[in-house]
């Protein structure tokens, strides 16, 4: 059991810059960390009742992976018994039939399968759960944007034609370098020609959008050698292309080799090593704006070829979003929900363990998670708003919360004191050099509270 390390909450922004830039990724708000117990368990036709239910984002969890990847604290288990898999599967439907009834009427307009390894499964498994979504949620598959996460050992034309035929039209995979040694060195056994042989897998389904994923960061990892990667992407004309800096965190393969070698790891804002990971992002973003790429967030940028976003409106700051799986989240603008977390093998297999054992009727109301303050709710939406382009729109901040975002969190001032951020009447967007601090700014705007609840939360 690991405590995570505190996170900067009401701290100067000055203050948390002369630290490394890569404190924490802000991809939730608030994470999972400060989920706990909810006692009573709460009524999901109750949480439902009153929140818009007719654009939804559905998303499914498989949490199984060929291996473990040493960087990785998903929730996934490596290699699990056939007979579990297909439990799974089966528990999946339970649960997504008795959510579905609990909403009530309603429509999904966003979908995702993510893990763990979606295409771990073989092509028939994978089949039943685009039935199982079929038969039991209110979605068209054809007529929505929809994703898969894969790898590329798991990655064949089989499955891919299967996924496009249903529906999918982005493919995202984690490539992290297309160095044999640099994924080596992150307790990764994944070779090249393994890589090339899945992207053209990709391109001959016809899947409209490909992301690939790079890592930065690499023990051993060089300007002259990420840039190599990155050119290597390049060469296949990606969609999209996401710069993740890496991070070594408790319980991680990593994580337990640092601990080894007496290193300090953790979730936290504490001064590092020496890190060169900003200058390595630079190198990266200028690479990518020079060959045409548009950033949208610090990790994410788009090809001028990449198709129009296309389908029904859903906002992300607003809009629920349904998790079904263990270890999917699920998200009312009041209260968070989803399965325990955990991130060793053994934490993972009990709480797996303890979602395959559950009855159907018990998915009707939900036992762990978060309810949301005022406050968070209004720091949730600055800060899933400024870290991507184009910003957070203060029109759209005053139509939820009848309040400019200045006045209740007047800390984003110090943004355009320090050259962060610019603003107009409508919107205040990250400058670049905001981009490249976007790992501080995000848990900089983390409340007390939600940064105390991470403090005491102790990771299995």
């Amino acid at each position: 059991m690991n405590a995570i390390a505190q996170p900067a909450a009401l701290h100067r922004l000055a203050d948390l810059l002369r630290l490394p830039p890569y404190q924490a990724y802000s991809y939730s708000y608030p994470h999972k960390t400060a989920y706990r117990p909810l006692q009573p368990a709460q009524s999901l036709a109750q949480l439902w009742a009153d929140e818009p239910r007719d654009a939804l984002f559905l998303y499914l969890h498989i949490p199984f992976c060929s291996y473990r990847c040493g960087f990785c604290n998903l929730f996934a288990l490596a290699r699990p018994e056939p007979a579990k898999v297909a439990a799974y599967l089966q528990q999946m439907e339970h649960q997504l039939r008795a959510t579905a009834a609990a909403l009530g009427e309603h429509r999904f307009v966003r979908f995702a399968l993510g893990g763990g390894t979606p295409t771990y499964l073989d092509t028939e498994q994978l089949r039943r759960v685009f039935d199982l979504v079929e038969r039991h949620a209110a979605i068209d598959l054809q007529a929505v944007p929809a994703g898969i996460e894969v790898s590329p050992e798991t990655v064949d034309l089989e499955k891919l034609r299967l996924c496009r035929e249903r529906g999918i039209d982005r493919v995202s995979m984690g490539i992290q370098s297309f160095s044999d040694a640099e994924v080596r060195t992150l307790v990764r056994p994944q070779q090249r020609a393994v890589v090339e042989q899945a992207i053209a897998a990709i391109r001959e389904a016809g899947i409209a959008t490909m992301n690939l994923d790079l890592i930065y960061g690499i023990a051993g990892q060089t300007r002259e050698s990420f840039l190599a990667s990155i050119d290597s992407a390049l060469a296949h004309s990606p969609e999209e292309l996401y710069l993740y800096p890496l991070y070594v965190r408790p319980l991680t393969g990593l994580g337990r080799i640092e601990a080894k070698n007496g290193a300090r790891g953790g979730f936290a804002l504490q001064a590092e090593p020496v890190d060169d990971r900003l200058a390595l992002y630079e190198a990266g973003r200028e690479r990518l704006l020079a060959a045409g790429y548009s950033q949208v967030s610090m990790r994410m940028f788009r090809a001028p070829h990449a198709p129009e976003l296309s389908g029904p409106v859903y906002c992300c700051q607003s809009d629920g979003m349904v998790g079904i799986g263990c270890g999917a989240r699920s998200y009312t603008s009041a209260l968070h929900y989803s399965s325990e977390y955990g991130v060793a093998r053994r934490s993972v297999a009990e709480i797996l363990d303890h979602y395959l054992a559950r009855d159907e009727a018990s998915f009707a109301s939900a036992d762990y998670g978060i309810r949301l303050s005022a406050d968070d709710r209004r720091r949730r939406h600055a800060i899933q708003s400024l870290l991507i382009r184009p910003g957070l729109d203060r029109a759209d901040y005053r139509r939820h919360f009848s309040a400019d975002c200045l006045d209740d969190l007047p800390q984003l001032r110090e943004l355009f004191e320090l050259g962060l951020a610019v603003a107009d009447d409508n919107l205040i967007e990250l400058t670049q050099a905001g981009l490249a601090r976007a790992d501080t700014i995000g848990p900089w705007l983390t409340s007390a509270q939600i940064a105390e609840r991470m403090h005491d939360y102790r990771l299995g």
